[in-house]
């Protein structure tokens, strides 16, 4: 199979333009597909006089704006959403006191056990750094963490 000579980039503009457009426009949506087909067709610029087929030119193009699409998505998905100010007052007991008796349970339990998961829950510690605070071994911190939520899952059924 032969390839085909490439004909001029603003034919290929002017075919396919519009179609891209609006595949543009059901993809992202009407405020960002304009900026999406400037890319596209910059893209397509930049690549084209290294494009050694032109058989399927349509398809190359509507590749290239589905990436673009992608793109903004992503580039959508990154940015901050905006939020109103929080109410200053809702924010000061947002726990309220039922877990009382869930501390009580942590208290009652064997003391390698309730350190270990003090040292996990309460303290956000990792295991090498449970471990190391019980001079003990990763595997015996693990396992006393489970023993110790196992008992505290029982108990509070």
């Amino acid at each position: 199979m032969r390839p085909t000579a490439l004909p001029p980039f603003q034919l290929v503009f002017d075919d396919h333009a519009q179609a891209v457009l609006n595949f543009l426009t059901g993809a992202v949506g009407a405020s960002e597909a304009e900026d999406c087909f400037q890319e596209t067709m910059l893209s397509a610029l930049r690549a084209y006089p290294r494009l050694g087929d032109s058989s399927n030119l349509r398809g190359w193009l509507f590749t290239i704006a589905r990436r673009k699409a992608i793109d903004a998505y992503r580039a959508r998905v990154r940015r901050p959403v905006p939020v109103a100010d929080p109410d200053p007052g809702s924010a000061l007991d947002t726990h309220p006191d039922s877990d009382d008796g869930l501390w009580d349970q942590v208290r009652s339990l064997p003391s390698k056990q309730r350190k270990a998961v003090v040292l996990r829950y309460a303290g956000d510690r990792s295991y090498p750094e449970i471990a190391a605070a019980m001079s003990t071994t990763q595997d015996s911190a693990r396992q006393s963490v489970h023993e110790g939520l196992k008992k505290l899952r029982r108990e509070l059924r």
